[in-house]
């Protein structure tokens, strides 16, 4: 498995009038989740996409337990559970500073080749980044 994790703080606009985070905000933590994850990989998205490789977003699972609020600070624990084939599946848990479960979710991507948009295996770059992780 491999894990990171990244701290975000909630802007007023990302809030409701409810003062809670508006629930479309939480795919865009999820999105940091995964970009930062990828970056202490030692990648980033810039490179696999100049590289040739696109990775839409196929499916994504959110589950509530506590709202965020403005001004929380909000750690992502981002995890990838598995070697990826021709998908990868980011696992994110959403924690208050005082380690309240707030969310926990779930994001599934596709590598796909830029010129053609077929499906395509990983870069083995990420595969032998990854491979560490899993043994």
């Amino acid at each position: 498995m491999f894990a990171t994790e990244t701290r975000i703080r909630v802007r007023y606009g990302e809030t409701d009038q409810m003062g809670v985070v508006y629930y479309g905000h939480y795919a865009q933590y999820f999105e940091v989740g995964r970009t930062e994850a990828i970056r202490q990989l030692g990648l980033t998205y810039r490179e696999l996409e100049e590289s040739g490789i696109l990775m839409p977003v196929v499916s994504m699972e959110v589950n509530y337990h506590q709202p965020a609020r403005y001004d929380d600070e909000l750690i992502l624990r981002t995890r990838i559970l598995e070697l990826p084939r021709t998908m990868i599946t980011f696992s994110t848990d959403i924690y208050k500073q005082d380690e309240t479960h707030l969310t926990a979710g779930s994001v599934t991507l596709a590598f796909i080749r830029k010129e053609n948009g077929k499906p395509c295996r990983p870069p083995e770059k990420i595969l032998d980044l990854l491979r560490p992780h899993f043994l």
